[in-house]
């Protein structure tokens, strides 16, 4: 039985809605950093404060909690300078944590949306960033068939966390500041950053640190699922690859 690849076509456009997407994510973090709007303050009846030794447990939520609300707060501004129209928080079986909209003017005014997986890194954690887990390969794969123009973008945000102690009741409150990011396309990350997973599920794709990565020249969707499709078949094999491509619609058969 032959079996015939369905390959996605994106636009000519993409290169410079990916290139549009990341300017303005970058910009709106770095002005939230710049005006000193990236702490998170921790209010504990703790006399030690925050465990710092474990924080990074749990300072994840919080610091993309506080992402979401840098964008929902751009996205409240009508007629925003970075054309931000629209922030939310995604499902918890979506492949990311945000989703963006932005308009673009061209020969016409266009929309583009940007799936973004926010990513917490801690500042002092040598081993910080290494290895997360970004995205389940079946689904980001499925996600390009259905759409070959599908952004797909990582936001990494480093952090400290110290504590203050609160001179009125004797106790110390936590505070995280984020620090520095990070953000770039998924599909133009290299390969040698990109890892596959075979634990969870159809296996999880993972970023060998996720704070530094090198980006390589732009590829095509179609050069990028060929590329986790050879990752997953030298772990897996083609016989695994060929029932999950049957499965999720990937293949066409005669």
């Amino acid at each position: 039985m032959e079996v015939i690849y369905k390959i996605p076509q994106e636009s000519s456009e993409y290169p410079e809605d990916s290139a549009f997407v990341i300017q303005r994510i970058a910009a709106i973090m770095q002005r939230s950093i710049e005006s000193n709007q990236n702490l998170i303050f921790i209010r504990t009846n703790l006399k030690r404060g925050l465990p710092l030794e474990n924080i990074n447990k749990v300072a994840g939520p919080f610091v993309e909690a506080w992402a979401l609300e840098q964008f929902e707060n751009v996205a409240d501004s009508t007629n925003n300078e970075f054309e931000l129209i629209n922030a939310q928080a995604g499902k918890r079986l979506d492949t990311f944590d945000i989703v963006l909209q932005f308009k673009r003017q061209r020969d016409s005014l266009q929309y583009l949306s940007a799936n973004v997986d926010a990513k917490a890194t801690a500042e002092d954690i040598k081993t910080s960033g290494r290895s997360p887990n970004i995205t389940s390969f079946a689904r980001i794969r499925t996600e390009y068939i259905k759409d070959p123009d599908y952004i797909f973008i990582i936001l990494s945000l480093k952090h400290k966390v110290y504590g203050e102690r609160d001179v009125s009741t004797g106790m110390t409150n936590g505070i995280m500041e984020v620090v520095s990011f990070a953000v770039y396309d998924l599909k133009y990350v290299s390969s040698a950053d990109i890892n596959y997973n075979r634990a969870l599920g159809t296996g999880q794709l993972q970023i060998r640190d996720i704070h530094y990565v090198d980006i390589v020249e732009k590829r095509t969707t179609w050069e990028f699922i060929q590329l986790l499709d050879a990752k997953y078949i030298q772990s897996k094999g083609e016989d695994a690859w060929l029932a999950l491509a049957r499965k999720f619609a990937w293949v066409k058969e005669d």
